[in-house]
Parts: C-alpha cells; structure tokens; sequence
C-alpha cells in the first residue's frame, strides 16, 4: 500500500512522525506476538517511550513535556497503536492520567510531580469506574474521609488499565458527608502513588484481547493519602474525570484508526499476493471493491479525529464532536477488522495472521472511554440542548 498521508502541521512534527514510525517497526512490531501470547506487561517499552519523549507529548514544556498540539500527539497513538495496540492504548491511558495534575493541579504540585510523569519515569492509571458504576459515573461509591492530614479511602475501583503496574493512580472518589455530596458534586480527585499503604491490585483481568494491557480491581482498604494530593478542590472531581475523557476520547479513537490501518493493511498485501483462478484475489471486482470501501473508511475515520484535535487545540468547543470522533473511529475499527478477516478466509481465523488479533482489539475500543452507546447519548444531547 502507499504511505498514509499525514497531516503535520510543521518539519518537527514530521520528524517526531518518523521517529515514532521507527521505534514502531523497530522495537514494537517484532515483539508484539510473543507478549500478547504471553500476556507481559511491556513496562520497558513504556520506559523506551518514555526516553524518546512521547509519554509527555501535549503538555507544557516547562513540566517536562514537549508541548505538541493534539493534532500531532494523536497521530503518534495511531501510528504506535497500527503496530501494538496495548502500547498505543497505553500512552493514551498515561496521557489522560496526567491531565488531572496539568489541568487542576496547583503550581507546586505540578512542579513537585509532573515532570517525572511527562518523562516517562512514572506511569499512570485512571480510576473511574467501579463494579456498579461504570457508564454511571456519578453512581459510584468508594469514600475518602479527612483524617488529619490524609484521606482515608476504602472501595475498589474496576478496569483499571495498567492496574499493579502503574506508578500513581488517579483516583475518583466521594468525599464529605451529608445531602450535598451525593451524585457527581460529591466526588473529588486524589492522586495516590503506587506504593500507599492499603492500595492493593488484584489479579488481572483475562480478557478476549489486548492480553498485554494489564487491566485490574485496585482494592483500597484504609489507604491514606496525603492531604495535599488532592487535585482541584473537593467536589471538582466529577467535573475533572468528565473533561479527562473528552480528550481520552480522541485518544481512542486514533488509537482505533491505528487499528484499523493495520487491518487494511495486512488484508491488501494477503489480496496482492493470494492467487486463485489464475489470477490475485485483489484483481476480483467483489474483494476490490470491499477493500475500497475498508480505504475509505479509514480515511473518513482519520479526518474526522483530525478536525475534532484541531479544535481542541483552538481551544474551540469539542466534546460532542470528540464523541462523533469516539464512536466513528471504533465503529470503522469494528468493521474494517471485521472485513480483513474475511479477506483472509480461513486464515484470517488462525493466529498465524494478526487479522484475529485485530478483531480481538477492535472489540474493546467500542467499549472503554464511554461505550459507543454513551457517545450516542453525548451526542444526542449536544443537539437538543441550545
């Protein structure tokens, strides 16, 4: 297949494009197999990545980031994301854990702990959900309760990605007493290192894809945390989680593009090489017409993250577009991967061929940030509301 074309808005974004484009055909390619089979966390990958100086990429550079407009940072997360797709999902999941800290975090907090998360010595996590909680956010019930000079917390927080690995935790929890802390006012953000006493991952979950993304229950019974680790002020924390997401959103849907780029990818050149009757499988109108269509998609998918990122770096209203983009790009996902399998036939079935995997992959994109029914939803009301 031709190159895709990028959209760069400068010759330092190019070169950040060709450098991710390296360390993905270099490091990422040749390893991904063996550690999804494996289910191993790539904790060095992250490290590498990190080095190179994509774990910072949109925020400031006096944080230590490298204050890239998203337009730029998404495509980074596509082109990762195109050949490992646990490792694209995971710098978008670290990026939305730093946002907490950039966006509400006070000068020195972000002076005492961005830095080392933008430069890749810390990874992040970001606890939402809960196990009756999760498209209902404000639902959720894990406390916090002032004690001195700590939070106390006692809950669980679910499908925490990069769950016993991560370094610090964002953590979505309910804080004060009484009629006014119920719903989203009540809840408040708290970062809290890995190694607080009472923080307990459990077991990872053993999921259908993605089996090298480690995703865990994160117990926490008694755990205190530090008073001056709250983000924001207490009850700004719904607030905080819902606009992480919006730019989570993006992050997905790059990612989901990434994966469906490589899905056409792998069904094009298995059609330019696959003979029958005496001639390849692309030469036949039906198959070529359906890659066209997969082409298609995948540019439409593209251009739609693109100019939603545009916005956001605008600083332009983009949250009912962010979810146009969420729901789009793993739909397209969805079915691109859908259709390489059956450009493969049979062996689009086996694991000798990554057309499984991306099947696999492309499942969940529909599902984390906001399922795409919640992106129905989102949307829906950005057009009733004036």
């Amino acid at each position: 297949m031709p190159p895709v074309v990028r959209s760069l808005p400068n010759a330092e974004a190019e070169a950040l494009l060709d450098l991710t484009r390296e360390l993905a055909d270099g490091e990422l390619t040749p390893r991904v197999d063996a550690a999804e089979a494996a289910a191993e966390f790539p904790r060095e990958v992250f490290r590498t990545l990190g080095k190179s100086g994509l774990l910072g990429l949109p925020y400031d550079e006096q944080y230590g980031g490298s204050a890239q407009p998203y337009e730029v940072y998404l495509q980074v997360l596509e082109e990762l994301s195109r050949a490992w797709l646990a490792v694209g999902l995971g710098v978008s999941v670290h990026t939305l854990s730093c946002f907490p800290l950039s966006a509400y975090g006070t000068e020195e907090q972000k002076a005492r702990w961005l830095p080392e998360m933008t430069g890749g010595e810390l990874l992040g996590a970001y606890c939402l959900s809960e196990a009756n909680s999760g498209s209902d956010a404000a639902a959720l019930q894990t406390r916090a309760v002032l004690d001195g000079d700590a939070y106390v917390v006692n809950g669980a927080k679910a499908w925490v990605t990069h769950g016993g690995h991560a370094d610090f935790y964002n953590l979505m929890v309910r804080t004060g007493s009484g009629s006014g802390t119920a719903g989203a006012k009540g809840i408040s953000c708290l970062l809290a290192p890995a190694d607080t006493p009472g923080l307990q991952p459990q077991k990872p979950e053993r999921k259908m894809g993605m089996r090298s993304s480690h995703t865990a229950t994160v117990q926490l019974d008694n755990a205190r945390v530090d008073r001056d680790r709250l983000l924001g002020e207490e009850g700004q924390g719904f607030r905080i989680a819902m606009s992480a997401l919006d730019g989570g959103r993006l992050g997905i849907s790059a990612c989901a593009v990434g994966v469906a780029q490589a899905a056409l990818d792998t069904a094009v050149s298995y059609a330019c090489e696959r003979r029958q009757f005496g001639q390849r499988i692309a030469d036949f109108q039906g198959l070529s017409f359906l890659l066209a269509d997969m082409a298609t998609q995948v540019e439409a998918a593209r251009a739609l993250y693109l100019s939603t990122a545009r916005l956001r770096d605008q600083g332009k209203p983009f949250s009912a577009k962010a979810a146009m983009s969420k729901l789009f790009c793993t739909d397209t996902a969805m079915r691109v991967a859908t259709d390489a399998v059956q450009v493969l036939g049979g062996y689009g079935y086996v694991e000798d061929f990554p057309a499984e995997r991306y099947l696999r992959e492309a499942k969940i994109l529909q599902i984390v940030e906001g399922t795409n029914q919640v992106q129905r939803v989102v949307i829906g009301r950005s057009l009733s509301t004036p």
